[in-house]
């Protein structure tokens, strides 16, 4: 530091002080540069649906930062997941693709072929094959960040890959905990099973542990540009809390008044209809508590103003199989399902300095959208041979309209675990059109008006179902997508007996399963999952 006597001495010497100001000036802007260089946090929950939040419309769950983080944000209110299950979203995030295009189309581990009759199904197609790794020949938006200078950091599920194809393989310099499961292996408190994330202590929380390891990545990074993605294994099953959690929302549930029936039957399978369970309750709570300790790290260290900040999900909310633990009404269906409840996503972007343009947009928005979004943002060159299905929403965030009719499009040539039906899917212009690979059936919709997807409109609109159907056909082939094949096998009596099966035993055991977590006395086991030591 210059003291007096030194400044009055350069201030005497002309060309002295010229240069001693213009280096004073010199270094600042190249500390203003720095700065101004954002950061990206980019935070992906595993199986939230769009309505499992308080600021999109939950009574019953209690997500106070993200809620405040979306109030931040430009919220996108008809944001869509690129598939209805976890890899192919993960994958267009990260590629700027559609499904189809990638040839990622189911979740990793998924049967195909001959395999799926395993499943006990007795389905009419056997559903088509995928990739089964995330492509190497394409540049990650983690590369693309790399490449710019970023140091680059990952923490919790991957499921885009094994061994050669994890994290680290594709541009993530830090990998804390993403390998090839796509669940959380050993469940959400320690010890848990993961490779690439010991546990430290019993009774650990997962979602906690992957918050303080971004956190801990961000203090290191504070003087540096970095792109942090935090990928929770949270709120995928199994479903686990503590008890005071649970007990917290056991209570809520009670003074709102428990519905006397919790699900209804959709096509082929029981589907939640109410939003009551403590124990996922739980789990979507302590899944905010932990996006709370990275957003105040980036408080602490001064970086909340220079960090753009993401959050979404990868499909919608389980309402069918696997745990069967929420409802995504009034958008029908849930994770694996072709319906709005299947794909429609919270998408909150926050950038400090533009956020103040637009709080909320009904622009219809895709993960595709994120790869082109954030590099325009951090004026790091667009590749538009990459990122092919997606587009930069930089003008919307500023506060400007985007002139396109764009296409968006969805294939899943494969049967749901939830219930969903293998078809593809275009929406353009308002309209929507689903497409069913067993029969060959369209369903077309009119949105928004319509998001329930209970008013099917073809025969009212023949030429517009014909219009869609052949552009979305034409689509397909274009990108050589794959299709699922009749099942020769298939017995119609044997799929009947099921459904019968679903429709009565299963419903009533999920009925009783229901009023069993809600009762006072419940008690899953000794330990409540080993969180008995887990601070909440």
């Amino acid at each position: 530091m210059y003291t007096l006597l030194n400044f009055r001495f350069l201030k005497s010497n002309k060309s002295l002080f010229i240069l001693f100001l213009l280096s004073f000036l010199s270094c600042k802007e190249k500390r203003v540069k720095k700065y101004i260089k954002p950061n990206i946090l980019f935070v992906l929950v595993d199986d939230l649906g769009y309505h499992d939040l308080g600021v999109t419309g939950s009574h019953f769950y209690e997500t106070p930062n993200i809620d405040q983080l979306a109030k931040e944000s430009t919220m996108f209110t008809r944001g869509y997941a690129a598939s209805r299950v976890c890899s192919p979203s993960r994958a267009s995030i990260f590629t700027g693709k559609f499904t189809a295009r990638h040839g990622i189309t189911d979740w990793i581990g998924a049967k195909t072929g001959k395999d799926w009759r395993s499943r006990k199904r007795f389905d009419k197609l056997l559903p088509a094959d995928y990739v089964r790794a995330l492509p190497k020949e394409d540049i990650t938006l983690a590369e693309a960040f790399k490449n710019s200078g970023y140091k680059t950091f990952f923490a919790g599920k991957w499921h885009l890959g094994d061994k050669g194809s994890y994290p680290e393989n594709h541009g993530f310099d830090i990998n804390k905990g993403g390998f090839h499961r796509g669940g959380p292996a050993g469940g959400f408190f320690s010890p848990w099973k993961n490779p690439k994330l010991k546990s430290k202590h019993k009774g650990e929380n997962l979602s906690i542990r992957l918050a303080e390891e971004t956190a801990q990545f961000i203090n290191q990074q504070k003087d540096s540009s970095f792109f942090a993605f935090l990928s929770f294994y949270a709120v995928h099953a199994p479903i686990q809390t503590s008890e005071k959690k649970w007990n917290k929302y056991r209570n809520k549930a009670d003074s709102l008044g428990i519905a006397k029936t919790g699900y209804k039957m959709e096509r082929v399978l029981p589907i939640r209809q109410v939003q009551d369970n403590p124990i996922y309750a739980g789990l979507v709570e302590t899944m905010d508590d932990a996006v709370g300790i990275v957003l105040n790290a980036l408080k602490e260290n001064d970086l909340d103003k220079n960090t753009i900040v993401i959050f979404t999900s990868d499909n919608g909310g389980v309402a069918s199989g696997d745990n069967y633990s929420t409802s995504n009404l009034p958008l029908r269906g849930g994770k694996g399902y072709q319906w709005e409840g299947g794909i429609r996503e919270p998408f909150f972007i926050k950038i400090p300095w533009l956020n103040s343009k637009i709080k909320t947009s009904d622009f219809p928005v895709i993960h595709t959208d994120f790869y082109p979004t954030l590099l325009d943002i951090a004026n790091i060159p667009l590749k538009p041979k990459q990122h092919i299905d997606g587009i930069s929403l930089k003008p919307i965030l500023e506060g400007k309209q985007i002139e396109t009719n764009r296409p968006l499009y969805w294939h899943y040539p494969h049967y749901g675990n939830q219930g969903g039906s293998p078809s593809s899917m275009i929406q353009q212009n308002g309209w929507k059109l689903i497409h069913y690979w067993e029969d060959n059936y369209q369903e077309l919709y009119k949105l928004p008006s319509e998001e329930q997807d209970d008013q099917n409109v073809a025969d009212k609109y023949p030429y517009k179902a014909k219009e869609l159907k052949l552009q979305l056909l034409s689509w397909l082939e274009e990108v050589n997508a794959k299709y699922p094949k009749k099942d020769l096998e298939y017995d119609a009596g044997k799929a009947t007996k099921r459904l019968f099966q679903m429709t009565n035993q299963k419903m009533k055991s999920l009925e009783k399963n229901r009023l069993d977590i809600l009762s006072r006395d419940f008690k899953p086991n000794e330990n409540w999952w080993k969180s008995k030591l887990t601070v909440d």
